[in-house]
This record gives C-alpha cells, sequence and structure tokens, in this order.
C-alpha cells in the first residue's frame, strides 16, 4: 500500500473484518463483525433443510490493479488525518496474527521487514502485539534511515527488538509466529537474494506466517511468480483484493485471504471478478410455467468418434443435466449417447440437418472431422468450440463470427493457439486468457484450478471460486463443454455461461468427490444437486 510515514494516533476499528476466503474452494463466508475468525464452512454440510449452505452471500467479489488501488489510497489518504489508513492496517494485521495465534501474552514473533510501507504495516502490527505481551523482532532488511520510521519508532517503544538478517535463522526456527512485510504491492520482478533467501528459510521452518497485503514475491496484478516467494498460511490484505491473490500460481502462496477494509472509494468496474452464489443464482435460466424445450434451449452437440465415443456421452450428460431442454447430437457415437440417454436426439447426418438448434457445441473427442467443426463455425447462433475443435478451427473463421463464440481450453490448448510454451500459459494465466479473447474476437474460458474468463471487449475478467483438484480427471472438460453449451443455447451471454458453468460444474466436482476420486460422469450426475445447492 502506499500511505502516509505519519506515527500520528489513530482510533481502532473494530468492525474492519469483511470477508474470509478459503483457497481451494473460497469457501465465502459471512461478515465477522467484532474481529471474529471465520471457520470455512465444510463443503457439503447441509442445513436442517438439507439444502448445502454456501455462505449466502450478495454480489460479486472484486479485484483491482495496483494503480486502481494507489489512486483510491491516494483520494482517501487527502481527506483523512496523517496515519490513519496505516493504522487502520497495523490494526487488522495485529487482530488476525492474534486470532491464529489463540493468545498473545509470552509469544515469539518475528517480523520480517522491508524498506517499504508494507513495513511500516507489520512494525505498527508488531508494537500493537509487543504491548500485549509478545516478544516481538523485526528482522531489517535495509538500514535503519531507510526503513519506515514511525513504525521502527513505535515498535521499539512497545518494548520490540530489531536484528539483522544473519540472525534470521536462529529466530525464526525458535518463533511461534512469522509475519511478511519485505514486499508490498511496489514489488515487481521476484524478490532480490537476501529477501529470496529469508523466504527459503520460511518456507523450510515450518512456522505459521501472516503475509502482509500479500505474500513477497508474487505479481499482485498478474498472479505470477518469478522465483523464490513466501508462502504464508493467512494472508491479511487491504482495502480490496489484488488479482494475484485470487489467480494461480500465486494463489497458491496466499493461504486464506483476510480483507481488512480501509473506505477506499474504487471504481465499479473492477479487473477481476468471482461470481458469489447470489450472482450465480441470478443468471440460472430456471423454467417458468410457459417454458417449453425451446424456451429452455435446445443445445446441439458435435463431439465423439470411433476411438472416443464417451466424449459423447459425457457432452451430453453435461448438457442435460446442465438445464437444457433438450440435446441434438450430432456424430458416430450415436448408439452410445441412446444407450446412456435415450431422451438424446440424435443426427448421424451433417450439423446443418440437424433440426433446429439455440447454440451448438463442437470439439470433444472429434479426432480430425474439421468439415464439421466449419459447418457449426458457419452457423448463425452462439458456438462453444473446445478440445479437437480448437486444434481444427479455421481461427480466420473464428473472427469472422458475428453470433457469439465461446472457446474453452485448458493450459496446453490455450499455449497452442498463442504459439508460446504451456509453461508459459499456466505462469501467465491472466495475460494469456486475455490475449487468447482479444486475438480471436471471441470469449474465452482457460480451464485450470482457477479457471477464468475473458470477454473479448476487455473489461473485467471472471475467475472461477469453486475448482477443486478432483475435477482434474479425464472426460471432465467435455461435461464442461455440454453445461456451458447448455446455457448457451439457454439465453446467456457467453461471458456468463462460461462463468456460471464453471462455477456448477465446481460444485458438482466437490459433491462427487466428497474427498474421494470421482469420474467425469459421476460430476455430471451431480449438477442437479449443484443447481438447487445455488436455487434453494
Amino acid at each position: 500500500m502506499t500511505r502516509q510515514h505519519g506515527c500520528t494516533a489513530a482510533p481502532l476499528y473494530p468492525l474492519y473484518l469483511l470477508w474470509a476466503i478459503v483457497p481451494q474452494g473460497w469457501g465465502h463466508l459471512p461478515a465477522v463483525a467484532g474481529g471474529g475468525w471465520a471457520q470455512p464452512p465444510r463443503y457439503g454440510a447441509s442445513k436442517s433443510n438439507g439444502t448445502p449452505d454456501w455462505g449466502r452471500l450478495n454480489g460479486m467479489r472484486t479485484a483491482y490493479s495496483v494503480e486502481t488501488v494507489r489512486a483510491a489510497e491516494r483520494e482517501l489518504m487527502a481527506r483523512l488525518p496523517e496515519g490513519t489508513l496505516m493504522q487502520r492496517a497495523a490494526a487488522g494485521l495485529a487482530a488476525a496474527c492474534a486470532e491464529l495465534l489463540g493468545r498473545v501474552y509470552g509469544t515469539r514473533i518475528v517480523l520480517l521487514i522491508g524498506s517499504g510501507d508494507n513495513g511500516g504495516d507489520a512494525l505498527y502490527a508488531g508494537a500493537r502485539l509487543a504491548r500485549r505481551g509478545a516478544g516481538v523482532t523485526a528482522v531489517l532488511l535495509a538500514a535503519d534511515d531507510r526503513t519506515h520510521p514511525g513504525g521502527l519508532a513505535a515498535l521499539r517503544a512497545a518494548g520490540g527488538t530489531t536484528a539483522r538478517p544473519p540472525a534470521a535463522e536462529a529466530l525464526i526456527h525458535r518463533a511461534d509466529l512469522v509475519v511478511d512485510g519485505i514486499v508490498g504491492i511496489g514489488g515487481k520482478g521476484g524478490l532480490r537474494p537476501d529477501a529470496a533467501q529469508l523466504a527459503a528459510l520460511v518456507r523450510g521452518a515450518g512456522v505459521p506466517v501472516v503475509a502482509v497485503d500479500l505474500p513477497s514475491g508474487i505479481e499482485p496484478d498478474t498472479g505470477e511468480v518469478r522465483g523464490e516467494a513466501v508462502r504464508a498460511d493467512v494472508t491479511v490484505t487491504f482495502g480490496t483484493y489484488k488479482p494475484g491473490l485470487l489467480i494461480d500460481p500465486a494463489r497458491e502462496h496466499a493461504g486464506t485471504v483476510r480483507l481488512v477494509g480501509l473506505g477506499l472509494d474504487l471504481p465499479a468496474e473492477a479487473d477481476l471478478e468471482a461470481l458469489q452464489y447470489a450472482d450465480v443464482k441470478r443468471l440460472l435460466p430456471v423454467p417458468v410455467a410457459e417454458s417449453d424445450k425451446y424456451r429452455r434451449g435446445v443445445v446441439g452437440i458435435v463431439a465423439g468418434s470411433a476411438r472416443y465415443p464417451g466424449a459423447a456421452v459425457l457432452a451430453v450428460a453435461g448438457a442435460l443435466r446442465g438445464g437444457a431442454g433438450a440435446v441434438r447430437y450430432v456424430g458416430p457415437a450415436g448408439d452410445a449417447v441412446i444407450a446412456r440417454f435415450p431422451e438424446t436426439l440424435v443426427s448421424a447426418g451433417p450439423p446443418a440437418k440437424a433440426g433446429r438448434v439455440q447454440a451448438w457445441v463442437v470439439g470433444p473427442g472429434i479426432g480430425d472431422n474439421a468439415q464439421a467443426v466449419a459447418e457449426v463455425l458457419d452457423a448463425d447462433v452462439p458456438v462453444l468450440v473446445d478440445a479437437d475443435g480448437l486444434r481444427l478451427a479455421d481461427l480466420d473463421a473464428v473472427r469472422a463470427r458475428v453470433a457469439p463464440t465461446l472457446l474453452t481450453p485448458h493450459a496446453g490448448e490455450a499455449a497452442a493457439l498463442i504459439g508460446v510454451d504451456r509453461a508459459e500459459v499456466e505462469a501467465a494465466r491472466l495475460a494469456s486468457v486475455r490475449e487468447l479473447a482479444a486475438r480471436y474476437g471471441a470469449t474465452v474460458l482457460l480451464k485450470g484450478a482457477t479457471t477464468l474468463v475473458a470477454g473479448p471487449d476487455g473489461g473485467a475478467v471472471r475467475v472461477n471460486p469453486t475448482g477443486t483438484p478432483w475435477l482434474a480427471t479425464a472426460g471432465s472438460g467435455d461435461v464442461l463443454s455440454g453445461l456451458a453449451g447448455s446455457l448457451l443455447a439457454a439465453g446467456l451471454v457467453a461471458r456468463d455461461a462460461g462463468s456460471v458453468a464453471a462455477y456448477l460444474h465446481g460444485l458438482a466436482g466437490r459433491f462427487a468427490a466428497a474427498g474421494a476420486p470421482a469420474g467425469a460422469l459421476e460430476v455430471a450426475e451431480a449438477l442437479p444437486r449443484a443447481w438447487r445447492g445455488v436455487t434453494a
């Protein structure tokens, strides 16, 4: 953060704790008043009426770039007494540390302090903890005259001590808690060698770590991690979420993220947003008394081959269990599809002769059937292209389409479309999904542990909060394609269809697995339960 360097005392703000996010699923919890530590929900736990309690929150969770955050901080600081924002941040940080420890008196806390305001937050928080009886030592990476002066004076006045990096290893191994205040949102390009060495020491010590604003070494705007970075158990972030806290690979370094409100006036459009329960409920196309199969949406699916008939079955399963009024299947796996889902309308002919559809899904398991992909792309309805379809599609035809197009690559397929190595996409997921959407004039859903959805118009990228590693199973993407296709057919715009599909797919994956392995068809069969969990 960029905050005043003054050490003017500011009032305490006991209701500053707003939200907690639990990694690998982000169990979004209700507001916690009075500093109470919110506990993550047990996924699949039910209320008395049998419906899952997902922590009913209204409104999307949003994240903003460093530039936007700094502008909002400057505007607010101009209206507040000097030092107010830093004291608010320090109060929230100290409370989070105290609650993680369970008790403060007699504990040993090590602060890792860089030269910026991030270090100042940690020093002021350390002073608060020292006044409550903790033994607090600040390891200073910079000279005293380059360390936050007010924070350093406050820590020493409260009885805290300072040390230099050579003493850090012994201090860290004896500590009950380490506070990472090395680098804040101004950090770019990875950690310097001395800071990287401290991050490695902390990782190997097995001591609980609280990061200040974000773990040192991660890129706040992109989620990239370049070299060594701190791995935190808890990250206390200020004012708003930063994109890097919500996107892999940086998300894995953040642990549980706790937001301390500062009262920033932020723009209506964020850089990154995550749908919540209330958003998904609002967007879901629930049938009414007058609904027929076309009002609910008829989706056409071109999937499967002699070698991969299961891809067709799974895509159809995702569409039928995802709310489609009807599914028209085109391809050579009709017998397998009918055997599993007799309600499917099967055609062996070309897509153009399959009958009326309101959206198409093309690609899962089709092998080298480029002609079918070309015919589908020529249709004047929304089209989802996945798997083999991404390899076979004429990308000039994708760019030329007027009707909405949704591309759903995984990292390897995205790398092929961009022309880079897979590792580059995985390291820079946010930049990659934005580039794909802009390059091909389509909405892009980049699959992964944190699935991202970007539109061709720029705008906010959406990140899915319900992903689970259990979805890393063969055929899971085919189910997602059918599900998203059914939502396109129901009339959702491509960005909403992709975002809602990813959300429901994640919930269904959690229900199907329940902590144990589950196959893709089981994920599809769990989709109605995910719907009920959202619409109840």
